[in-house]
């Protein structure tokens, strides 16, 4: 399957974050919806997003504040939702780094054709990557030198990984000690939704415990949770 685009919904009002999560699902996009900062951060700590869809009047954290962080830190394209209006909002928002604005109340078809025009000037169909590249990371009793692909132990001894060991690896390595669920390792490895009976990431957790655990049977490095998923249950140390 290839990559389905995955859309940050953050809105503190209730109907408009379900209408528009089922709209965008409903025109073969993925969707997930945050109430407010609080619940964004969490997701994008959790979950590998593609654009971020926000409010800017919300409880706490608001919109601008939010959109300054994210762009300041690199993250997603965000489209803003402002107040009818409030073109203060609007040129305020673009400044600090928004990619566009709508104003409410909208056309949902609107705000897909904004989207849709949104990744396709930010898109680069490249294969999901993580931020280690060009560095060295321990953990356990072993190294992973990124850009080599390759693990190697106390004793010297590599292990060449193959793409997609590493690129789970990295997940883990990127969250240490963060419970992720079959469906967020689908979504940060593979950029898609897993089915009701995907094993491929347990298959590939499997082969990789075999590469990086001293004994498979009782693995200690990464966990299984019961009713979770899976966690790295060691401290992860980058180096350049």
């Amino acid at each position: 399957m290839g990559h389905h685009p995955h859309i940050l919904v953050v809105d503190d009002h209730a109907q408009i974050r379900e209408s528009v999560t089922k709209f965008l699902v409903k025109n073969g996009l993925r969707a997930t919806a945050a109430k407010d900062a609080v619940e964004m951060d969490a997701c994008l700590a959790a979950g590998q997003f593609d654009l971020i869809v926000l409010d800017v009047m919300m409880p706490g954290e608001d919109g601008l504040a939010v959109c300054r962080r994210i762009t300041a830190s690199g993250g997603p394209p965000i489209i803003l939702l402002t107040a009818l209006g409030e073109d203060t909002d609007r040129i305020v928002g673009l400044e600090i780094g928004a990619d566009d604005y709508l104003a409410k109340p909208f056309n949902p078809r609107e705000l897909l054709a904004r989207v849709k025009s949104v990744l396709r000037r930010t898109s680069t169909d490249a294969i999901l990557t993580g931020r280690l590249a060009g560095k060295t990371v321990r953990f356990a009793h072993l190294t992973l030198e990124a850009d080599r692909q390759v693990l190697r132990d106390e004793q010297g001894i590599e292990t060449p990984l193959t793409s997609a060991e590493f690129k789970l690896l990295s997940v883990f390595l990127e969250r240490p000690r963060m419970i992720l669920s079959r469906d967020q390792l689908m979504d940060l490895t593979a950029g898609r939704a897993a089915g009701p009976l995907d094993r491929t990431i347990d298959n590939q957790i499997s082969r990789l415990r075999r590469k990086i655990e001293p004994d498979v049977l009782r693995p200690r490095i990464i966990k299984t949770v019961r009713n979770g998923g899976y966690s790295l249950s060691c401290d992860a140390e980058v180096s350049a």
